[in-house]
């Protein structure tokens, strides 16, 4: 029923399909690198901040916090493009890039959150 149309606006392919319909349904075709990439950097703000709120509440502390932040967010975003979306790599940079677009302000969100929950929750 929903037919994709594609209008050429100058450097721009504008689709009737919005973003975050086709970043929610797998294998998406994405003509505009760019909103894939925001799709990524957006996605992995709000996985920060989730799993800030939920380290916060468990508690979870110290390094290993850290290091599962990094893994988790890491591995999340890496099985969405690679697996999910089945991206080609190549065509941004390689998995790398991909795989580190938006991680410091998602690291950054996540510890602001993690920080205020924890110390809120845990301390006196």
């Amino acid at each position: 029923m929903s037919s994709k149309k594609a209008v050429d606006k100058g450097d721009h392919i504008i689709t009737t399909e919005t973003v975050w319909s086709r970043a929610l349904k797998s294998n998406s075709e994405w003509p505009d690198k760019e909103e894939f990439l925001d799709v990524i950097y957006w996605s992995r703000q709000a996985l920060g901040i989730i799993m800030g709120l939920v380290w916060g509440l468990i508690p979870l502390k110290g390094f290993v916090a850290l290091l599962l932040f990094v893994v988790v967010n890491a591995g999340v975003i890496y099985l969405y493009f690679s697996s999910y979306q089945s991206v080609d790599e190549e065509e941004y940079g390689g998995a790398w890039e991909l795989t580190k677009e938006g991680f410091m302000t998602s690291f950054a969100g996540f510890l602001v959150t993690w920080i205020i929950i924890y110390s809120g929750l845990h301390f006196d």
